[in-house]
């Protein structure tokens, strides 16, 4: 049996850069210096009005077999993970398919989930190596959350970027991902949401949980996200150790989603994990959903500090409500 390896990542961000100055300038009535201190995003990157996931996720991947050397007809199967898509049909992946010039006997298909997102992807990219169905996977994850937000919404402007980021998945000897454990609670979908733009017509559409304050098509409820997460990813975080037979001890990292510093923060203090073992990358690009993880995965290998052999928790958790953790041994090392 050949296991999944988690290869080279390569991070595509938008052109247009907007940063806690210009929100200043714009907003003289919000505290942005405020929001900075619980937030910890100073600068975030938005999408053109005419650039959409799809095209983040292809300037990503070309990005990776650019600087990787990597033979584009060596892709067995795409995941392109998005709550963002171009359309509500075609698939995105398809779309990406036929732009990087892959294989026509590759497979291709979105999934829906947002900041638990890359470790499903990961879950799902080892399934098909397992089975035997591919032996090289590109993971994408794509994001434009910031076409869901009004420019007068002081609680999502500030937090949400746009990005996406593609993955290099080879099959290998040995496993170096595994104890995956997720979880699930639909009761949460009121408290992030958009509730329109499908099928469901507005007078069945599921409500925000709160009143809300503003015209943005998506909803947060902070509060109630925040109580959630404190809650489950403690949890979650011991049921990864107890499935991978592992101590806390045994952890160089734990990669968490990049949701807000104040989030990060608060799970730190709740598990007693230090700054330097539960690090943040959100500073320069904000809350980039599903493309959290590997952006600070890229991060932490350009700067030297994640190493192979290195083990990191990997931890993702928010909308749906939606979380996933694994375990994962660095392999890859840059040639």
């Amino acid at each position: 049996m050949k296991f999944a390896r988690l290869g080279p990542i390569a991070v595509h961000l938008p052109e247009r850069v907007e940063t806690i100055d210009d929100l200043r300038a714009e907003q003289p009535t919000w505290d942005v210096d405020l929001i900075y201190s619980k937030t910890g995003i100073r600068n975030r990157h938005i999408a053109a009005p005419g650039e959409c996931s799809s095209d983040l996720a292809v300037a990503a991947a070309e990005k990776l077999f650019r600087e990787q050397h990597i033979d584009r007809r060596s892709i067995d199967f795409v995941l392109l993970c998005t709550q963002t898509p171009d359309y509500p049909l075609p698939t995105t992946a398809c779309l990406v398919q036929d732009r990087l010039g892959l294989r026509l006997d590759v497979g291709a298909m979105d999934f829906n989930l947002g900041c638990s997102g890359y470790v499903y992807g990961l879950s799902l990219a080892d399934g098909l190596i397992r089975g035997g169905v591919a032996e090289r996977v590109l993971l994408l994850t794509a994001e434009t959350y910031t076409k869901f937000i009004d420019p007068t919404d002081r609680s999502l402007r500030t937090i949400f970027g746009d990005a996406a980021a593609a993955t290099l998945i080879d099959a290998a000897a040995a496993p170096s991902l595994g104890a995956f454990v997720f979880g699930t609670d639909g009761r949460g979908a009121d408290t992030l949401i958009v509730n329109c733009g499908g099928a469901r017509s507005a007078d069945q559409a599921i409500q925000p949980r709160k009143r809300k304050r503003w015209p943005s098509a998506l909803y947060m409820d902070g509060p109630a996200l925040m109580e959630f997460t404190i809650e489950a990813i403690p949890r979650l975080v011991d049921a990864v150790l107890t499935r991978g037979g592992a101590k806390e001890s045994d952890v160089d990292f734990y990669l968490f989603h990049q949701a807000t510093h104040k989030m990060l923060e608060n799970l730190r203090e709740r598990m007693g994990i230090s700054l330097d073992r539960l690090p943040e990358c959100m500073e320069d690009v904000g809350n980039t959903v599903s493309s959290t993880i590997p952006i600070l995965i890229d991060h932490l290998r350009r700067g030297g500090k994640l190493r192979p052999a290195m083990q990191s928790m990997l931890v993702g958790f928010g909308v749906g409500y939606s979380w996933s953790g694994c375990l994962w041994r660095e392999t890859w090392q840059a040639g």
